[in-house]
């Protein structure tokens, strides 16, 4: 489990608490033969908080310029990439799927993270779209910081999906 994922699954699980929400954010342990289908999962009988989050992260201090579909995202002994995987298994379960990316600057300047629809992404990928600049997903919600953690508002993010 990486940095990002475990604050994730923390900022979650702190602003379900605070919020009094009948939810659960967790990560399912991977093990070393068998694939998980996303980062993060948000358990909860409102649609709104049965989400389903996979995380990604690069290095915009190291000259990354994009998140790029070939490269960040994997593709099976079958053939099938990550992002039609999680697709089906987004369609399948009912959830509410986005893409989680932290941008990465260097020593003492911090990192940024924001929030993808799934949906846009999916989009993108089937449309034969190669990557998502770091200028385009600097456009989608950011997800703020405050200290260590993350401010959780998926109904914010919601909003901006349209």
């Amino acid at each position: 489990m990486t940095e990002f994922e475990r604050v994730l699954v923390h900022s979650f699980n702190t602003f379900i608490e605070e919020k009094g929400i009948r939810a659960i954010s967790y990560r399912l342990k991977q093990h070393r033969f068998t694939s998980q289908f996303l980062d993060v999962l948000v358990d909860s009988l409102n649609p709104d908080y049965y989400l389903g989050i996979e995380c990604k992260s690069i290095s915009v201090e190291k000259g990354a310029n994009a998140l790029y579909f070939s490269q960040h995202f994997t593709v099976d002994k079958n053939g099938a990439h990550q992002i039609q995987r999680i697709s089906d298994y987004l369609n399948k379960s009912g959830r509410r799927g986005y893409l989680a990316v932290e941008l990465r600057f260097g020593a003492g300047k911090g990192r940024k993270a924001y929030m993808i629809p799934w949906e846009e992404l999916k989009k993108r990928f089937l449309a034969k779209e190669l990557k998502l600049t770091v200028r385009e997903i600097q456009e989608f919600p950011e997800i703020k910081r405050e200290g260590k953690k993350y401010r959780i508002e998926p109904l914010e993010w919601e909003r901006k999906e349209t």
